[in-house]
């Protein structure tokens, strides 16, 4: 098992070379395993732009960090793709959620959960739960600049 310590995005698992006699088992599991969740999270994430309510950057970011350990030609490609690249790189310049994104995902959580409060739920605990779950990740996005600085 070698490491690319030449790229930015941290050490980059590199498994290409078969002669290798220093690629254990664990690499020969990881690499696929995150490779295919990568290209799953691409497709989800491509699909997500198309389907209201399915987010496409979170799994554009699990697609780059899983390239980025397993491949740096398809992190760059994801990375520099001129659709799907540019809120990958305001995310990581600057921690940037655009406004109209916020409202998105905010207007999301709560339909979802005025939907569990007034048409699943049979009590209190199913819609306290779901309001637990919801409630960090609604304050993270919130509290995310809109702008780069």
């Amino acid at each position: 098992m070698s490491f690319n310590t030449h790229s930015e995005y941290g050490p980059v698992l590199m498994n290409d070379d078969p002669t290798n006699k220093n690629v254990t088992l664990a690499s020969r599991v990881t690499r696929p395993f995150l490779l295919a969740l990568g290209w799953v999270a691409v497709g989800l994430g491509v699909f997500g732009v198309f389907v209201p309510g399915l987010p496409t950057t979170p799994f554009l970011l699990i697609a780059l960090w899983a390239f980025s350990k397993t491949s740096k030609r398809f992190h760059d490609w994801l990375y520099n793709h001129p659709r799907l690249g540019p809120p990958l790189r305001d995310w990581r310049q600057h921690g940037v959620i655009p406004v109209w994104a916020k409202i998105l995902a905010i207007a999301t959580m709560s339909i979802s959960l005025l939907w569990i409060i007034f048409g699943i739920a049979e009590d209190w605990v199913l819609p306290a739960v779901v309001a637990a779950c919801l409630v960090p990740p609604a304050i993270f996005i919130l509290t995310r600049p809109s702008q780069p600085r």
